[in-house]
């Protein structure tokens, strides 16, 4: 990508960003140079008043190589060329790059069109205002249904016909409720906005006039004309013509018919990505801000990806690691209270009591929630509910009541009236690191990741310039 192309040209460029003195390099990580304006972008941004552990500027150095050192990784790891990482940075890009493809202008122009459409459309006919009283029936209903709703309009359009209150009349029987409140008003509508029965017979009347009974596709209706009127001046609709274009995405629309042109005009040099990335370019070269908070959304997508692979995701799932950490580290996880490592469940038979324990003696403590699923709820009659887990006391009022024999009301649960409990008690430690996997995984991580930091800092030279480190946001 060209983004790409000139990502890396301004990063290996060092002679280049040496020579703008208003911008100099702070630090080289890996021989590429970073420049003052970046760190202080970075540095900034992430210690703004909002944020409670503020750091100073040389605390901040080291969170910052480290964080440079780990996105040279992912460089080397060729992480930047997989189609996912590609796919997800652009997404990112765009949503930063994409509005500036229009201005005020193309929006404007855009609402004109619109209007200008909706009144070729609305054509002489106009707009027109009207109530009805409907009674509904579908097309399909039974011949008997069809006859009884029509004589039900018969009748109403008599009493109309008598001096009836219109809106009175909508309010009690018409069956559209959401003119029904109003007393059967309905909101202007144009040509082609409902069915051609009831818009040729509403269009038909002048204001005043009422229709016979109409048929429709959903039942009889009588309309009563209230206003007819011409489409409104455009400066008038212009602020709901806006609205209706942000509400229904047409921004977005007008962007995609802008960057189509400029493919089009390219005669085929130029893709879609490579539209929105030269202007990505070109916004970048007048706005640090956002050049680096693009960089920031492509680094940040490397750096956990990087990250993913090398400690988190790699800690998460390496079983071994987990449990040979928490055999060296045992002290770390000392519990200042008792644990109940087991299970409260609660059955309809006394029989399944010694049933349960049974199905799971010998079985691991991880397995015991399939085994139980399968042998006693595997059809669509429950024969249990468990609550499994490492209790303290206060976690759970069974428990408290059964293991650590508090004085503690529990609720019964319906339909299942004895309660029983099976586990041990942990008086000091856990039995394993499946006890304390959560606490486990995130120290195995920490080690992980100091280990990562520390080879990576051997691997990768880093220069800094104390000079120049001591100007930021000084100059």
């Amino acid at each position: 990508m060209k983004f790409l192309n000139l990502l890396a040209a301004m990063l290996l460029c060092g002679g280049m960003a040496y020579a703008q003195q208003d911008d100099p390099v702070v630090m080289k990580i890996n021989g590429m140079p970073i420049l003052r304006s970046e760190f202080e972008y970075s540095y900034n941004k992430n210690n703004s008043d909002d944020v409670i552990d503020k750091k100073t500027v040389d605390e901040y150095v080291d969170l910052f190589i480290n964080y440079k050192l780990k996105v040279a990784a992912a460089y080397d790891a060729k992480l930047d060329t997989l189609g996912s990482f590609k796919k997800e940075f652009a997404t990112y890009r765009d949503q930063e790059v994409r509005p500036a493809f229009v201005d005020s202008t193309d929006i404007m122009a855009e609402a004109h069109a619109i209007y200008d459409r909706t009144k070729e459309r609305i054509g002489d006919r106009g707009l027109i205002k009207t109530s009805h009283i409907l009674m509904y029936v579908t097309q399909k209903a039974p011949a008997e249904k069809r006859e009884e709703a029509r004589h039900r309009a018969d009748s109403l359009y008599s009493v109309l016909k008598a001096g009836g209150d219109f809106a009175e009349l909508a309010r009690k029987y018409s069956q559209d409720p959401g003119s029904a409140r109003n007393g059967g008003e309905l909101p202007w509508f144009q040509p082609g906005q409902t069915f051609k029965e009831f818009e040729d017979a509403a269009y038909a009347l002048q204001p005043g006039e009422m229709s016979a009974v109409v048929e429709s596709p959903v039942g009889y209706h009588i309309i009563l004309m209230k206003a007819r009127k011409q489409i409104d001046p455009f400066d008038s609709l212009k602020s709901s013509i806006l609205r209706f274009i942000d509400m229904r995405g047409i921004r977005e629309h007008i962007i995609d018919r802008k960057i189509d042109s400029l493919v089009m005009a390219s005669s085929g040099k130029l893709t879609k990505e490579d539209v929105v990335a030269e202007k990505a370019e070109e916004l970048s070269e007048k706005d640090l801000n956002l050049k680096y908070l693009i960089r920031e959304y492509h680094d940040g997508l490397l750096l956990y990806e990087i990250s993913n692979r090398t400690v988190w995701e790699k800690a998460a799932n390496d079983e071994k690691g987990l449990e040979e950490y928490f055999n060296k580290n045992k002290k770390k996880y000392y519990w200042s209270e008792p644990r109940y490592k087991g299970m409260v469940y609660h059955v309809k038979q006394k029989a399944d009591v010694a049933a349960v324990r049974k199905s799971v003696e010998g079985v691991p403590f991880s397995k015991w929630a399939d085994v139980l699923r399968t042998t006693f709820n595997n059809d669509s009659v429950l024969r249990i509910r468990v609550e499994k887990g490492i209790f303290k006391e206060g976690d759970n009022a069974f428990i408290d009541k059964m293991v650590f024999k508090k004085d503690t009301t529990v609720t019964q649960l319906k339909d299942f009236p004895i309660d029983a409990v099976y586990g041990k008690l942990l008086k000091k430690k856990p039995d394993s690191y499946e006890d304390v996997r959560g606490l486990v995984t995130a120290d195995y991580q920490e080690m992980l990741e100091k280990q990562w930091v520390a080879e990576l800092r051997r691997k990768y030279p880093v220069e800094i310039y104390r000079d120049v480190l001591e100007t930021i946001n000084k100059h």
